[in-house]
């Protein structure tokens, strides 16, 4: 048995009465790449902290967390270090990995920040302990900051190296009992190859996680697939700089693509 989440009235909104009953989803697992918060680079790259960019996520959040939504977040270190990627060939991966999970920490620590600048109160929770820069993570202490309507910031991954981000988000999201998870991505759906080399590929609006790992299509790495249909999570994959995209999913809109069993 989970524990129980606490009830929240509904909240009013510019565009009306939004009743947390019609929500499509009250308590969500966000992700968002450390890359889409970083400032671009020559290379077309998201490298350090874009504040711009956090602080309209921050804004989105705070809509959602508004409308009464419960909201977990995990955020990548790609903009920092990607343990693969910059360690690959250089060092040993378990210490490059290790390097990627300090990375989303720096990350949590100053989207936090800039939540509570915009009137949210938030904690970030990480895998490994580190007591003097944040809590260490327990499914209660997750659980109940989410039920006092604080956002959640889940940081340095599983606390393991070998695993992904997006492993990470799905571990977290199992078990805070999302309703979702929601990876908010570069790209604005699951496609069947990347369409900015194939002008023919597909577009997905609903998929099954059979057909993700069958196809091997690029949605999130295989484990995070897996451990979500395992646990029949549902999964959206949608555009982070589609206009209130975060908003717009959890209120059911159709965009992006939906994973499923």
């Amino acid at each position: 048995m989970g524990m129980p989440r606490a009830e929240q009235a509904p909240r009013l909104k510019r565009e009306g009465v939004i009743i947390l009953s019609e929500l499509k989803y009250k308590r969500i697992l966000l992700k968002v790449s450390g890359e889409a918060l970083g400032e671009k680079t020559a290379q077309g790259d998201g490298f350090g902290l874009d504040f711009k960019k956090i602080g309209e996520v921050a804004s989105a959040i705070k809509e959602c967390v508004g409308m009464g939504v419960q909201v977990g977040l995990v955020i990548g270190g790609g903009n920092f270090w990607r343990g693969v990627k910059n360690g690959s060939g250089k060092m040993q991966r378990s210490h490059a990995d290790s390097m990627g999970m300090l990375a989303t920490v720096m990350n949590a620590i100053a989207v936090a920040d800039v939540l509570e600048q915009y009137g949210l109160d938030a904690r970030v929770l990480t895998a490994v302990e580190m007591n003097k820069f944040a809590e260490y993570f327990t499914r209660d202490t997750a659980n109940r900051y989410l039920n006092e309507g604080k956002v959640v910031l889940f940081a340095a991954g599983t606390g393991n190296p070998y695993f992904s981000t997006d492993t990470g988000a799905v571990l977290r999201g199992v078990e805070i009992e999302a309703d979702a998870i929601l990876m908010a991505k570069n790209v604005d759906a699951i496609y069947s190859a990347d369409p900015k080399k194939d002008p023919n590929a597909i577009r997905y609006s609903e998929l099954t996680y059979a057909k993700v790992l069958e196809d091997g299509l690029k949605a999130t790495d295989v484990t995070a697939m897996a451990l979500a249909m395992d646990n029949n999570m549902p999964m959206v994959c949608f555009g982070l700089e589609e206009e209130n995209s975060i908003v717009r999913v959890v209120r059911g809109e159709k965009i992006g693509t939906t994973v499923t069993n």
